[in-house]
């Protein structure tokens, strides 16, 4: 089967074509600008990604203008162009509430922002600060006069570690998709640092993210931590293309669309034994004395917010009744789940200037009006008091649950006397793979 495009008009006249399949919710996606969707339809494991995303929905596939089947002489392809191209398409296909999906590309990102009552759900493949590379400009020259060049030099970039029959394939997609004129175009855009948006995008955010030297994993963790619901996913490897490497991160995307039409959300605290998860900020008295009282807590506002979206985005439960002085106490119902909010709570505490210690203990909690009590919660405290700033360290039983799920390694810290805990607990440090 191949992709059968339709075509729209959009704002300024261009000619914009799209392909869809499957039947049901909407989701429309959208590459990056550098090939079309054609040539990935002709790879087996790339189609049968798409046809995975397009089961119980309908999979629209946004041809980018100036690429593939859409208009190919264009003067235009602004970032402003671009949003007004997907504004037109969803206008086009009738549409009032849709998910997208976006690849290495910032028009999915304002357009969220732009209209926060459109976009139900948003997916993101690759994040970083939004704006312009420094050697653009370069490239965009080298497109115009060593064409082939340009594309090998680009997409190694994209492909650090090879392979290289990767390497020619999208090289040679590139070319088909479009020519030089219309590359060095998108090359020499202006970027707008799109990072001032996310804080107005509403719609709740997966962000999943492969890094490289080109596209380094701290920045996008800390573009994501922008969002106000967002989870941030890492990947393994250095390859920044989605429909390349190791492509399991399909399973995530699809439970994230699906998981509140599956089930209905539950409501209040996780049953059962709970994942607890208690963060402190590090010397606040130091911090108060050198800062001053004002600062300090305004600086301990911006945090708070920061640590509320890294609990809600990853799936926990803040406890109104035990935000115990600047600490804040959390349950989740998965250990990989604590974990992966312990990591963007440490990066907001990173942005605010006030270092955390973090820890995590599993066990059977007493649940009273919104609250939890018992043993496990004063464990979970003694373990965040034996981190260092920075630091997470989680109990052995956390280890033991989150050996395979949880993209992080464990340090063996050793047991520890913890005070009011008759048996000693042998404790990890959490590190995060780069």
């Amino acid at each position: 089967m191949d992709l059968q495009f339709r075509y729209y008009t959009s704002f300024d006249g261009t000619r914009i074509a799209y392909a869809t399949f499957g039947e049901g919710p909407a989701l429309i996606s959208t590459f990056g600008w550098a090939h079309a969707w054609g040539p990935p339809w002709e790879l087996p494991h790339a189609r049968s990604m798409l046809e995975r995303l397009g089961r119980g929905r309908k999979l629209v596939l946004l041809e980018r203008r100036g690429l593939g089947a859409s208009q190919r002489n264009v003067e235009d392809v602004s970032v402003g162009a671009c949003v007004a191209d997907l504004g037109a398409l969803v206008e086009h296909l009738g549409l009032s509430e849709i998910d997208l999906l976006a690849a290495h590309a910032s028009e999915p990102v304002v357009y969220a922002a732009e209209h926060p009552d459109a976009v139900r759900k948003l997916v993101l493949w690759g994040i970083g600060g939004g704006s312009r590379g420094s050697g653009q400009s370069e490239l965009a020259r080298l497109a115009e006069t060593s064409w082939s060049f340009a594309r090998r030099a680009m997409w190694q970039a994209i492909f650090p570690s090879g392979p290289e029959e990767q390497v020619r394939w999208c090289s040679k997609a590139m070319a088909a998709s479009m020519s030089p004129e219309v590359a060095a175009k998108y090359l020499e855009r202006e970027e707008a640092d799109y990072r001032t948006l996310l804080p107005g995008v509403k719609a709740p955010t997966l962000v999943l993210h492969r890094g490289n030297r080109y596209a380094p994993m701290d920045q996008a963790r800390a573009a994501a931590l922008l969002f106000p619901s967002c989870r941030f996913v890492p990947l393994d490897g250095d390859i920044y293309h989605f429909l390349f490497g190791d492509l399991s991160y399909v399973d995530t995307i699809i439970d994230f669309l699906d998981e509140d039409r599956r089930r209905p959300r539950a409501e209040g605290l996780p049953s059962g034994t709970a994942i607890i998860l208690f963060a402190d900020i590090a010397d606040s008295t130091g911090l108060t004395e050198r800062l001053g009282d004002t600062a300090f807590r305004e600086k301990a506002r911006e945090l708070d917010e920061a640590l509320r979206r890294a609990i809600a985005s990853n799936g926990g439960t803040a406890i109104e009744g035990k935000l115990l002085g600047d600490g804040v106490l959390a349950v989740f119902g998965a250990a990989r789940e604590a974990i992966a909010c312990a990591g963007a709570m440490h990066e907001g505490g990173r942005h605010a200037g006030l270092p955390l210690h973090v820890g995590i203990h599993a066990g059977d909690v007493l649940r009273e009006e919104g609250n939890v009590f018992g043993g496990a919660v004063n464990i979970a405290a003694r373990v965040a008091g034996e981190a260092a700033a920075g630091e997470t360290l989680v109990s052995g039983t956390v280890r033991d649950l989150a050996r395979t799920s949880a993209d992080v390694s464990f340090l063996d810290r050793g047991e520890h006397e913890l005070k009011g805990v008759s048996d000693p607990v042998r404790l990890y440090e959490v590190r995060w793979r780069d």
